[in-house]
């Protein structure tokens, strides 16, 4: 199988599907990640353009991931950015990796450009209905970003219902802390979101939903076989 992770920022990538992608990568499949805003010129805390660089790279190298798409659309400004740009690259990162599952953000999120890089992703799997040459996406998921996932405030807007989980273990769930610790400023004391104790005990929350020990949940939106 092949996975892309399509994301808004660095680490989002971790924070939502990184345990799985360090098993799907053990197991021998091939996971690509497509960051829209690599350069998160806004974040609080962040390092240098060539320490977040290193730390995008460590980090998605130690999980196992294939290849990395880069894009420098404007940090917390995606929306100004016309709406056929960010389809368009999202789309020439599919046609390179030729997912067979395309995973992204929840278009609830409270992170606008979550929301901009979801509705993006959603119109650039239908490439193949314009150019047949184009490998069909087979499965299109959400993931859950935590601190942004569940901070859903538009009660307008479906919140995540995971209907599929990924059991990843404690070694996974490690894995993905590492991971995350890999990125400079972004992990925090418990009981904030972004914490090792949280992202463990929402790990066993989700796996005791469906009587595993520690999973990752996902929405899956579309399958076509």
């Amino acid at each position: 199988m092949k996975y892309l992770l399509v994301v808004a920022h660095p680490d989002d990538e971790t924070l939502g599907a990184g345990a799985s992608m360090w098993k799907w990568a053990r197991e021998g499949h091939q996971v690509d990640v497509c960051i829209m805003c690599a350069e998160a010129k806004a974040r609080a805390f962040r390092p240098s353009d060539e320490e977040l660089g290193d730390d995008t790279n460590t980090s998605n190298k130690y999980l196992g991931v294939n290849r990395i798409y880069e894009g420098t659309f404007p940090n917390i400004e995606m929306n100004t950015v016309p709406h056929l740009k960010l389809v368009q690259f999202i789309e020439s990162a599919i046609k390179e990796s030729e997912p067979d599952v395309i995973i992204t953000h929840h278009p609830a999120d409270t992170n606008n450009d979550h929301l901009q890089t979801s509705i993006a992703c959603q119109e650039a799997i239908r490439l193949f209905q314009r150019r047949p040459e184009v490998k069909r996406v087979q499965e299109f998921w959400y993931m859950e970003v935590p601190s942004c996932t569940e901070w859903k405030i538009n009660n307008a807007m479906t919140t995540f219902n995971p209907n599929c989980y990924i059991e990843v273990g404690k070694e996974g769930v490690d894995a993905k802390v590492k991971a995350l610790s890999m990125y400079r400023g972004v992990m925090r004391p418990y009981p904030h979101p972004r914490s090792a104790e949280y992202i463990t005990g929402l790990a066993a929350m989700r796996g005791g939903q469906w009587g595993q020990e520690y999973s990752e949940a996902f929405e899956i939106v579309l399958r076509a076989y």
